[in-house]
Parts: C-alpha cells; sequence; structure tokens
C-alpha cells in the first residue's frame, strides 16, 4: 500500500512538472513574439539626413509591433553602405543614390537590393544670426568659395560690397551623402572640395560651429536647419532663375534648385522576403512616411504608389 502510494505521489509531481513546464514554455513564447507572432530585430543604418524619418517611423512602429526592435544608427550614407554591402544591415538610409563602387562590392557579396525614395529634402546654406549682409548666394559664389584649391578666404573676396571679414567655412565630412550631393552640384563633381574646413559627421557641431561664429558659412540639410532655425540664418541661393530660399513649398515645386534632393532608403531583397518583420516594418514605413516626414521637417512625396508597388515586385517575383 505504502508502494502505491509512494507510485501516486511520485505520478502527481511529474504531471505538476510538466504543467509547470507547459506554462514557461507558453510564457517564454508570449514574451518573445507580438500577439501577430513578430518579433526580433531590424538593423538600420546610414544617413544622417534620412536618420530622423527612419526613426519616427521605428518609434511608431515599435507601438503596433512592441516585439520588434528597429535599430537605427547613423554612420552617414557612405558609411551605411559600407555595411549593407556586406550583409550587416537590413536597410540603409540614404541621402543620395548608391554609388557605382558600392553597387560593386554589393554585388560581389551577392547583395540584392531595392531603392525606395521616402522624401523630399533641400540643402540649406547657412550663417550666424549676428550676420548682417549675407541674404543670398549665387552658384557660382558658392563654387568660388568651396572649389578645391580656393583661395577665398574674406568675405570680400566672395563680393566686393562684402566687408573685409575672415570667412570660416562649417560641413559634413566625406561620408556624408549631403557632402557628396553638395560637392557634385556646386562643385560639378562627387567629393570635389577645398579641404580647410571644419567637417563633421554630428550635424550637432555643425550647429554649434556656425551659430558660433560670426563670419561663418556652413551647409546641411534643411530639415536640420529647421529644427535650429533660432540658432543660425538660412540664406537664399541663386541658381540662375533668382534668390529662392529653402522651404517644403520651393523643395517641392524644385524651385530651390539645385540644392533639393529625394532621400531614399535601400532595403536588402532577400531579407525582405524571408522575414515577415522587415516586411512589416517596410510596408508600415511607406504607409506612414509621408505624415512622419512632414513632422520631423521633410517634405513628403505626393504619392508612394511606385514605391509599394517596388516592394509587391520583390515579394511576388
Amino acid at each position: 500500500m505504502r508502494n502505491d502510494i509512494s507510485k501516486v505521489r511520485g505520478l502527481l509531481v511529474l504531471v505538476a512538472g510538466a504543467l509547470l513546464l507547459g506554462l514557461a514554455v507558453a510564457c517564454t513564447s508570449d514574451e518573445t513574439a507580438g500577439e501577430d507572432g513578430l518579433s526580433g530585430s531590424i538593423e538600420i543604418d546610414g544617413s544622417s539626413t534620412v536618420g530622423p524619418i527612419s526613426e519616427a517611423v521605428a518609434e511608431e512602429f515599435s507601438k503596433v509591433h512592441p516585439k520588434v526592435h528597429a535599430n537605427v544608427s547613423i554612420s552617414g550614407t557612405g558609411g551605411g553602405f559600407k555595411r549593407f554591402t556586406v550583409g550587416e544591415t537590413d536597410i540603409s538610409n540614404a541621402s543620395r543614390p548608391i554609388k557605382d563602387s558600392e553597387a560593386e562590392q554589393a554585388q560581389a557579396n551577392n547583395i540584392e537590393y531595392i531603392e525606395l525614395t521616402v522624401a523630399l529634402d533641400g540643402l540649406a546654406v547657412m550663417v550666424s544670426r549676428e550676420n548682417t549682409f549675407v541674404d543670398c548666394l549665387t552658384v557660382e559664389e558658392l563654387n568660388k568659395i568651396w572649389k578645391p584649391g580656393s583661395t577665398v578666404n574674406n568675405w570680400n573676396q566672395v563680393r566686393s560690397s562684402f566687408p573685409d571679414q575672415r570667412i570660416r567655412l562649417y560641413g559634413p565630412d566625406t561620408d556624408s551623402g549631403t557632402f557628396d550631393y553638395f560637392t557634385e552640384e556646386i562643385n560639378g563633381e562627387v567629393g570635389v572640395l577645398r579641404d580647410d574646413y571644419t567637417a563633421s559627421a554630428d550635424d550637432n557641431v555643425l550647429v554649434q560651429g556656425i551659430s558660433g561664429d560670426t563670419n561663418a558659412l556652413g551647409y546641411f540639410g534643411y530639415a536640420y536647419y529647421e529644427q535650429n532655425a533660432d540658432k543660425m540664418r538660412v540664406i537664399g541661393v541663386d541658381g540662375g532663375n533668382g534668390c529662392v530660399v529653402p522651404s517644403d513649398e520651393t523643395v517641392a515645386n524644385g524651385t530651390y534648385s539645385p540644392l533639393a534632393r529625394p532621400v531614399f532608403i535601400y532595403v536588402n531583397t532577400e531579407k525582405l522576403k524571408s522575414s515577415p518583420e522587415l516586411q512589416a516594418f517596410v510596408d508600415y514605413y511607406l504607409e506612414n512616411t509621408g505624415e512622419l516626414a512632414a513632422q520631423v521637417g521633410y517634405t513628403a512625396l505626393t504619392s508612394y504608389d511606385s514605391e509599394k508597388a517596388k516592394v509587391r515586385a520583390v515579394l511576388t517575383g
């Protein structure tokens, strides 16, 4: 009889243990996946210009899919492509199209991708708020200042009516897509620029430099200028049809020329096909980026239908 009781007790312990294990597995499953079954992480890196858009999308996406973590890093467009073309990231933020050399690197590593336009942006040219004499510069004057080998060191070398004051220059570093775009449009070739200026990948450093220097001249993305408009003064650019100041309207209608541009995300297509989490994130991005881009200072596209069609084409083969 005693042996029978022991057997029953042992059986009860085993049953209880199995129930507890089942509950633990269920709890673990609930903790690692959302109600829709989506979980995991998405790695995003690249442009400091596009970064705020992706960060805004990631923040809102996490409210809908709390078990999916979209990690957004900022290493510049060039830095982002270095990681993307070897398969380290799922999405690369870019403020310029991918270069041929970067595309070749991706091909060498069997990385296929789609390019999606997510917003429009302008490059703002700025001076200190204490600067009272510059309201507009022509593309020719900007080229005179920024071209390789330029000997322009004083404002009166730019225009004789400007004062005899030393000019100090600030701009993005060479890993930046903004650097590439500015050099191509102002100097006629990507990456060609004088090297005696304060360069930084951190837009905050540029803001501090320009705002704190009476004789400063600098450039970076218009959206970031808008966030710091109380610290600096934006000036107009004359691309041949008169002086135009950047704004949502002038960027969208193309009159702020030549310093208005589209900005992009690049998505790894193999990861997109195999990851429901990445599919959900990209769908959410294109569905909501118009509103979110505007909230962080960028100009939305009039329609995202063509970008959505690119994604559908990848997923349907």
